[in-house]
């Protein structure tokens, strides 16, 4: 059954324009494959903003939210930081609606949305405005066509204070642009390291 705010001829324009022209994507455009290909899941097709820091489908992005799941970098070992050998010694877990990062550190969570990108979409994330203007700093590197799973964030708090992050709430905007035409290999196709990650994951060689 159609969405009855929309007829069949807007539906077949939808597709065809995902199809015909490259560029970031629109917000009906990542509300269609969110809603056919499962790229986003659980997807949210407004933001919410009250008393919270805002998520969901915005004009040209989606926010996701932060899970209550956080690894807080810690070097009470005085430990190298290795990324061909990480030892993950090098944090102490925390499942907190509210965690707080020490000054000048960093932690790792993940977004609570599972995404599944298509092979023709690249996908790139930005921090929030809010938490960067508190010193926060969230970096995520580019999701790769045919990838799929949890994204791992870092958050740096880059101010000599403790800083708070708070779970279940919006902490990235991700930007989905599309190829002219899919790629040839997708991150699925070469088997990348990270297919298919859940929870927060570490570094892999």
């Amino acid at each position: 059954m159609l969405n009855e705010t929309k007829t069949k001829e807007t539906i077949e324009r939808e597709i065809e324009a995902l199809r015909a022209h490259p560029g970031i994507l629109a917000d009906h455009q990542i509300r269609h494959l969110a809603q056919t290909q499962g790229m986003i899941d659980p997807f949210l097709e407004k933001q919410t903003r009250d008393g919270v820091i805002s998520y969901g489908l915005s004009s040209y992005g989606y926010d996701a939210r932060c899970s209550d799941e956080f690894m807080i970098f810690t070097n009470v070992d005085n430990a190298i930081v290795d990324p061909k050998n990480f030892s993950s010694q090098s944090f102490v877990e925390r499942k907190t609606n509210v965690c707080v990062i020490p000054p000048n550190s960093f932690v790792l969570t993940r977004t609570v949305e599972y995404f599944r990108i298509p092979r023709d979409v690249l996908v790139v994330c930005l921090g929030k405005s809010t938490y960067a203007r508190c010193g926060l700093i969230v970096n995520v590197t580019p999701l790769e066509p045919g990838w799929e799973g949890h994204v791992t964030l870092e958050i740096s708090n880059t101010t000599p204070l403790p800083a708070k992050v708070y779970a279940h709430e919006g902490v990235a905007q991700f930007l989905f642009f599309k190829g002219s035409t899919p790629c040839e290999v997708s991150y699925a196709d070469r088997k990348g390291k990270y297919m298919g990650q859940k929870g927060v994951t570490l570094p892999r060689l």
